[in-house]
């Protein structure tokens, strides 16, 4: 089965993320299924929203950290050109199209996989789900769009405290922080998402569009392409320094991290 499954019905693509084996974690191979669908979706006339979700468990656990195991490796990874080739284009183009997009999160978001959802312009989730912030526990900055959506979201005071803490929240703390639209009971989740998704397809384009646009404008404080070069820079110096071997090592080995 494809790491990224890819559908489009009813004026809906639907991109479900599928490693549910692992929480949906992301790997090369994934990241450029990712890329290539997400792509597909925003250039398709036929589609008029784009939805994704996670199969399984989980919507998306980040980075499959087995796939950067220091052991394996020959030195530190280029953790900047890495979000250039493979993250950046995922979340420019869900930001960029004039699609709607709604993020559906039916179990952990975390790291990356918090990023993917929370770029989306509707995010719902199920109660039982959570979004986890754990960079610093592995020895990294912050990636994925998630240092400007915090910020924008929460303020500056909230976005540092759950990075640098790396912390997580319950869908129903983030529903109450105004960071997603709803936290849905589990057993509703898939019936109001197939409804929104309706609702989204039958809504007229240019209208949406418009909302999407004049929204961005209104909430913009940075470049976004100025803040995600910042932030490959930031996350590329963290990725070169010992303490990201440990926090990985340390993962991998199931024992407390022990950083510089």
């Amino acid at each position: 089965m494809p790491p990224v499954l890819y559908d489009i019905r009813d004026g809906a693509a639907r991109i479900t993320l599928s490693r549910p084996e692992r929480l949906n974690a992301l790997t090369r191979e994934m990241m450029l299924d990712l890329i290539r669908v997400v792509e597909d979706a925003a250039r398709s006339p036929d589609v008029r929203v784009i939805l994704l979700t996670g199969a399984g468990r989980g919507f998306c656990a980040g980075q499959d950290l087995s796939e950067r195991d220091p052991r394996e490796l020959s030195g530190p990874l280029d953790l900047a050109a890495i979000q250039r080739e493979l993250f950046h284009p995922v979340i420019r183009t869900l930001v960029e199209t004039e699609k709607p997009v709604m993020a559906c999160v039916n179990g952990i978001a975390a790291g990356a996989g918090a990023g993917f959802a929370l770029v989306a312009d509707i995010v719902i989730a199920a109660q039982s789900a959570s979004f986890a912030f754990s960079f610093a526990k592995v020895g990294l900055s912050v990636d994925s769009g998630l240092g400007l959506a915090l910020t924008r979201a929460l303020g500056p005071a909230r976005a540092r405290g759950l990075l640098m803490l790396g912390e997580t929240i319950s869908a129903t703390e983030a529903e109450r922080a105004g960071l997603i639209w709803k936290a849905i009971e589990d057993s509703s989740l898939l019936e109001v998402r197939e409804a929104l998704l309706q609702r989204l397809a039958r809504a007229p384009r240019r209208s949406v569009s418009g909302i999407k646009r004049a929204v961005a404008a209104a909430s913009s404080c940075a470049n976004l392409n100025d803040y995600l070069a910042s932030e490959a820079a930031f996350q590329g110096d963290a990725g070169a320094h010992a303490d990201y071997r440990e926090g990985v090592l340390a993962f991998l080995e199931r024992r407390a991290a022990n950083f510089l």
